[in-house]
């Protein structure tokens, strides 16, 4: 459609202000059980014009309400009242959360209209499987994934609500600051259920810069000096997590991870029924956020082949929510993000390729790291490139399941394979680090799994007889490599280590044993 074709070329920065700027006019409401939607929005406008607004189910039926004015927030709160303290004692900050109650219940009829509830996550995998054996194609299946686990309009709302506010929380201390998402919440390849990424930003954009050199005077604020960089972050998080704690409305768990190599505070946001993660301005990540972003705007292929992919590795305990020696989504993102500069023509250009086209505005020196790239979506040359999904499924597949892991590293920035500067088996360049490797945490079985699953994956496709399979409704196409692989073709998966050094053999195969039994519920639990 026209609108979403407009909507695809605003640069990120662009979207980012745009839903920044919304959810600073948002409110977010529990409602009664038998709410009257009619009513509701009726009440509500009489403080102001409501722009947009969708209910959710999460402990009840919530609405998040979006007013065209920022003032109607402060007229509805002038209306809203205090907890009444009989059993429990309240912290008095008031937010943009609410809570309505029907004054007189009884008098409201029952027969209305149902509600209708946006959905805030995806189905289950064995209900996936089901709506794809009904597509014709398999790039009809990969649309069909891609539409059933990709990040909605109303749960990019919510995302960024949750970030608002914790804002508001933050500004008590630093009123210039923003907490803005970054990650899978804005690169595209967010998906339902995801954690919300957050961090919190105290550069003011050049504004005062400007200021500075009118009068005779160098000005600056005199400011608490601290030994390093580490240690300001550290105190800043455990200051907000402390308030999140003791003062946040629907802020639960609050877990501060000071130690880590970036310092965070996990928590969940009950009223918006997310899991997130706080940390303070990394221009690295959202340097990262955007070119996803860009590569997921470019052609519709690349979300979808990503999706499939993440799906595919999950279902095959490949890939796995808890840390450790797994392949992570990230670097399987960027492992098709290099199959797709490396078909011929290319879908996706190198990131090189992106520097060359970067203007002025566009350069970012980070920590001594040249992170600067096109940020305008219309400087792109689109793709000649016209192979299916179907074709690029299997390729995909073809492609990992034969690659010279042992000599070769994948190199996002030139778009080839270069010879591994050391021995991690899996070596993926960090795109903006240069001298980092984004999966270092990955070991020798694991990278065999993969190889593995790939090599049978793209048999799979080759042999199949669709038509046959369709009679017969088996699962065919994507629907049969979302089936985890074992029992029946375990002999055939032995085929496939051939080549394989012997030594991981048999904890690969106790691995698979063990994954069978856990990735059907994690798939579905996911």
């Amino acid at each position: 459609t026209d609108a979403e074709v407009s909507t695809r070329k605003k640069t990120f920065a662009e979207v980012q202000t745009e839903r920044l700027d919304q959810a600073e006019r948002t409110v977010l409401i529990k409602c009664p059980s038998k709410v009257n939607e009619k009513k509701l929005l009726q009440y509500l406008s009489s403080h102001g014009n409501v722009k947009s607004h969708f209910f959710f189910e999460n402990h009840g039926i919530s609405a998040l309400i979006e007013f065209s004015e920022k003032s109607s927030i402060a007229s509805l709160q002038d209306a809203v009242g205090i907890p009444g303290a009989s059993e429990h004692h309240v912290v008095p900050f008031k937010s943009r959360l609410f809570t309505f109650t029907l004054k007189n219940p009884v008098s409201q009829r029952v027969e209305e209209t149902p509600l209708h509830l946006s959905p805030q996550c995806h189905i289950p995998v064995k209900d996936l499987i089901q709506k794809l054996c009904l597509a014709d194609s398999i790039s009809s299946q990969m649309y069909i994934l891609l539409n059933e686990y990709q990040l909605t309009e109303e749960n990019i709302k919510l995302r960024f609500l949750a970030c608002s506010l914790v804002r508001d929380f933050a500004r008590a201390y630093f009123p210039d600051s923003m907490v803005k998402p970054f990650g899978s919440s804005v690169n595209t390849f967010g998906k339902l259920g995801s954690d919300v990424d957050m961090f919190l930003d105290f550069h003011d954009t050049g504004k005062h810069a400007t200021k500075m050199k009118k009068g005779p005077f160098e000005m600056e604020y005199q400011m608490k000096r601290l030994p390093s960089e580490r240690l300001a972050t550290q105190r800043i998080l455990s200051v907000i997590g402390d308030c999140l704690d003791n003062f946040g409305p629907g802020c639960a768990n609050v877990q501060k991870i000071l130690n880590a190599r970036c310092p965070l505070v996990k928590f969940s946001h009950q009223p918006t029924g997310f899991q997130c993660d706080l940390s303070v301005s990394n221009s690295i990540a959202i340097r990262s956020s955007e070119l996803l972003y860009i590569y997921g705007c470019l052609d519709s292929r690349v979300r979808a082949l990503v999706f499939t992919i993440r799906c595919w590795a999950r279902v095959h305990g490949l890939t796995n929510s808890a840390p450790g020696t797994w392949i992570t989504n990230f670097s399987l993102t960027m492992m098709v993000m290099f199959f797709l500069q490396k078909r011929s023509p290319p879908i996706i250009p190198t990131l090189d390729q992106l520097k060359e086209l970067a203007d002025e505005k566009d350069k970012h020196i980070i920590g001594g790291y040249d992170c600067s790239f096109v940020s305008d979506l219309r400087k792109i040359k689109p793709t000649k490139n016209t192979e299916t999904l179907d074709v690029l499924l299997g390729e995909f597949f073809e492609y990992f399941g034969n690659f010279d892991f042992r000599k070769n590293s994948i190199n996002l920035r030139k778009g080839k394979e270069v010879n591994k500067p050391e021995s991690s088996p899996l070596y993926i360049w960090n795109p903006f680090e240069q001298d980092l490797n984004i999966s270092k945490n990955v070991n020798q079985p694991q990278l065999e799994k993969f190889i593995a699953m790939a090599r049978e994956s793209a048999w799979i496709l080759q042999k199949e007889d669709k038509t046959q399979q369709m009679i017969n409704k088996e699962p065919w196409g994507l629907a049969a490599l979302l089936i985890p692989f074992g029992k029946s073709n375990s002999s055939r998966m032995k085929n496939r280590m051939k080549g394989i050094g012997s030594e991981t053999i048999k904890s690969l195969l106790d691995s698979l044993k063990l994954n069978n039994a856990n990735s059907q519920q994690k798939a579905v639990g996911k």
